[in-house]
């Protein structure tokens, strides 16, 4: 299937110079919506891959991990800003190339050992994603590697996940 078809490129947004990639498309076409799930469970079901549960952070990632985990048939730990979480959480605070931003995840959703795959729309600069593996790891889970819709190459985020196995469906 032809991702880039599905992915639309919108110039000067939010700012000038900036290419933003619309996945609104994508998540729309039924088929290739579909298509990009069985892409990415794929992944997840080759050896060594079969995650026990998958995690990502807010937002637009939820749309793709809840699917894939409904897929997969196994659970989905959401990891949220400030305030969104009810129990006790554990929390990470990271630099981002704008400024600062916190995560949190409820402690007792994450088991010791559980192996977690890490699924979001797209790794950009990895800040974010590499934060999420630091405080799921802290309270002793197995990230197993990640899935993401697209990539974009240029920015070289998949050197902050270490030696995390990456999935991306598109790269631009």
């Amino acid at each position: 299937m032809s991702w880039h078809s599905l992915i639309k490129d919108i110039p000067d947004y939010p700012k000038a110079g900036i290419i933003f990639k619309d996945i609104t498309p994508l998540l729309a076409d039924g088929p290739g919506f579909h298509a990009a799930i069985e892409e990415m469970a794929q992944f997840c079901e080759e050896s060594g891959h079969q995650p026990d549960v998958l995690a990502c952070p807010e937002a637009r990632g939820f749309i793709f991990a809840s699917a894939l985990a409904q897929r997969l048939g196994i659970g989905f730990i959401p990891l949220r800003k400030p305030g969104k979480l009810p129990r006790e959480v554990s929390r990470i605070t990271f630099d981002l190339e704008y400024g600062q931003d916190t995560l949190e995840v409820h402690k007792d959703d994450v088991k010791s050992g559980v192996r977690v795959m890490m699924v979001d729309d797209v790794l950009a600069t990895g800040g974010t994603m590499a934060a999420c593996i630091e405080l799921l790891q802290s309270l002793g889970a197995q990230v197993i590697g990640a899935a993401f819709l697209m990539e974009i190459e240029g920015l070289h985020g998949r050197d902050k996940l270490g030696n995390i196995e990456v999935c991306s469906l598109v790269k631009c």
